[in-house]
């Protein structure tokens, strides 16, 4: 046991070393390549440009239109599609177009039309001022964008492996025997989901629900895990983006809705055993509530993994802001501690997402007792 221990922690320091390289790596990639009009003018007066934690911290949270494939010894970019409906129609572009460039400063013309990429928000660039900060960009200064982004590769990538795995699982089945293995330790997981979760929850028509709470129970514990190695082609922060998590949590509220029945709907609209005065207020009340349940399921998934990844990020780079020698070991405890915690919060917030999606479910689908 102790052995094993030992054997984890020494595989936590190593993928924590790699990211220290690559966290190094890339922070002086974005100066060079982004910034080289700062590098010249605090090059002219005199003094060295100041490593910016926050600039690191937010490439690695953030979107992104290129692929930036990043493993020891070895790194090279992958450009991806940009996909726009703007003004005059369809327009589809690679986004090598702009050079690398985040700042505004590259003018791709495409379709008679020109665009600039601030922080990966491409807008029109006769729309934007000059300097614009991605906060002050409004929707009417930007064409809709279905981009193919590094999020939605990575979400591609995470798909592929969960149906590698479940069809290996599924091909262990099919022989004789005890399965063993990767089938081994995903069978306690499709069981549990299936009896403790979806079963204990929903009541007798748990079977239909089955397969939408494996599917996202996988899907969120896979990208939880992805997202902590810390090397392409994993490393991305797919389940920390609100819009990944408010589409999940959209799918919930519609398969809650759609398959309510008459005693759903009713304590929703007219509560049973409440005085005719109140009911209108009552009413209200659970109608916001339907609301807020999906809602809290998106905040609560976004925020604790956001919340993970910037604080072993922000325990990486105090490294390169104090540069003191007792830094890196201090940091180096703080950063294999979070692992283990964020290892815990993959499965546990896994299990919290799809558990409360079981219980709105067995909510909408639950005969009124009589």
């Amino acid at each position: 046991m102790t052995n094993n221990i030992f054997k984890f922690l020494l595989l936590s320091v190593l993928f924590i070393n790699v990211g220290i390289i690559s966290a190094q790596h890339d922070a002086h990639g974005e100066t060079t390549s982004h910034n080289e009009a700062t590098v010249e003018k605090n090059e002219e007066a005199g003094h060295d440009e100041k490593f910016n934690p926050s600039d690191l911290i937010n490439h690695h949270l953030s979107d992104s239109h290129d692929y930036k494939f990043d493993i020891p010894f070895f790194e090279t970019t992958f450009y991806l599609p940009v996909i726009l409906w703007t003004d005059n129609g369809l327009t589809v572009f690679s986004s090598s177009a702009f050079k690398g460039d985040e700042h505004g400063e590259v003018v791709v013309t495409k379709n008679g039309q020109k665009f600039v990429r601030i922080h990966d928000i491409i807008a029109y660039a006769d729309k934007v001022p000059e300097h614009a900060k991605p906060e002050e960009i409004t929707l009417s200064q930007r064409p809709l964008d279905f981009s193919i982004t590094k999020n939605v590769l990575s979400m591609f990538f995470t798909f592929l492996i969960i149906l590698i795995l479940l069809m290996y699982v599924r091909k262990a089945y099919n022989k004789k025997g005890v399965p063993k293995g990767i089938a081994g330790f995903l069978e306690p997981l499709i069981v549990f989901i299936r009896d403790d979760v979806a079963k204990e929850n929903i009541g007798p028509k748990y079977q239909k629900f089955v397969p939408f709470l494996l599917t996202v129970f996988f899907f969120i514990l896979f990208s939880n895990l992805f997202g902590l190695i810390p090397f392409s082609p994993f490393g991305y922060n797919l389940t920390g983006n609100i819009v990944v998590t408010f589409v999940l949590a959209v799918i919930v509220f519609i398969i809650t809705n759609v398959n309510g029945n008459k005693s759903y709907w009713k304590h929703i609209l007219w509560p049973p055993g409440v005085p005719v005065i109140l009911k209108p207020f009552i009413a209200l009340i659970e109608v916001l509530s339907m609301f807020t349940k999906p809602f809290a399921l998106m905040i609560r998934l976004f925020a604790n993994i956001f919340a993970g990844h910037t604080i072993i990020l922000t325990f990486i780079t105090l490294i390169f802001v104090f540069k003191n020698w007792g830094v890196p070991f201090a940091s180096g405890f703080a950063t294999i501690f979070m692992y283990i915690s964020e290892l815990l919060v993959a499965f546990l917030q896994a299990y919290v997402f799809t558990l409360l999606s079981a219980i709105y479910f067995g909510m909408a689908v639950k005969e009124e007792a009589h």
